[in-house]
């Protein structure tokens, strides 16, 4: 008798299906990979996939200062295009930089989505609510009903809502994912500290820049997202499951708000 890789239960030497969680024992191999202990290699594609991620983020607009275009002359439309564009080429460069677990990543959702979605999908209904209770919490402390993040999200709504759905629907789900879940797992080989440092920076990322002290309590409930994103990854091994409920969970989010603008 062996045990299942996932649940951890005992099932026959030939089988090819866990009797127990339902999964494909075929894809330990694969699984067993991203639970390997630390190397080289990991430690630096970590690293090199955060590093270009901040240098994306910080140095969109270098391009068009090199090119000597004036930002603020140019036209939204184009602006927002430019802006796609720019997005669209970080998603590929992480992609490119994961290119080989992403693969095996991929064929085992299709194989095993459907136990994913059983299994994992309600901790998306208790990420809704605790996020919701700790920013009500906060917002109370704090003074305000939203966030910075939030208010600058909401003001650059107004101006672009195609980008602003596209950026928090699209390419925040990849590139946050590939960035604070993927990247950090190939540093931090140990659950519970991957759990934390993956969950408190990706709270952080959102609440930097805010302008005062007090308003940086917000990292508790953006915090909470990143916490159970990492707990998925954890129990699953597949960056695909904390993907797909990030797009459900801000494509939820975005689309609510497009509704009530449309009541304002």
């Amino acid at each position: 008798m062996k045990k299942c890789f996932y649940c951890g239960k005992k099932i026959k030497d030939d089988a090819k299906f866990c009797a127990h969680c339902g999964k494909e024992v075929n894809n330990v191999v694969n699984a067993k990979k991203i639970k390997s202990k630390y190397s080289i290699k990991d430690v630096m594609t970590g690293l090199i996939a955060i590093l270009l991620y901040f240098i994306m983020m910080i140095g969109q607009a270098i391009p068009l200062q090199l090119m000597g275009v004036d930002i603020s002359n140019m036209n939204q439309t184009v602006k927002v295009l430019y802006m796609l564009g720019y997005e669209l080429l970080t998603i590929i460069i992480l992609i490119c930089i994961f290119y080989n677990p992403l693969k095996q990543m991929w064929s085992d959702f299709k194989k095993n989505h459907k136990y994913y979605f059983k299994n994992y999908f309600y901790l998306w209904f208790i990420l809704l609510g605790l996020m919701m209770f700790s920013n009500l919490i906060v917002s109370g402390i704090v003074g305000t009903e939203t966030s910075a993040n939030e208010e600058a999200i909401n003001t650059m709504f107004k101006v672009s809502p195609l980008y602003i759905y596209l950026s928090a629907v699209v390419y925040a789900p990849i590139v946050e994912e590939l960035t604070f879940r993927l990247a950090i797992r190939k540093l931090f080989k140990n659950d519970y500290l991957f759990i934390a440092v993956s969950g408190i920076s990706f709270g952080l990322l959102h609440v930097i820049g805010s302008p005062t002290i007090l308003e940086y309590l917000y990292i508790i409930p953006y915090a909470i997202p990143g916490f159970i994103f990492a707990y998925i990854l954890v129990k699953t091994k597949n960056i695909f499951n904390t993907i797909g409920l990030h797009f459900i969970h801000n494509g939820i989010m975005m689309s609510l708000q497009i509704i009530a603008s449309l009541f304002m």
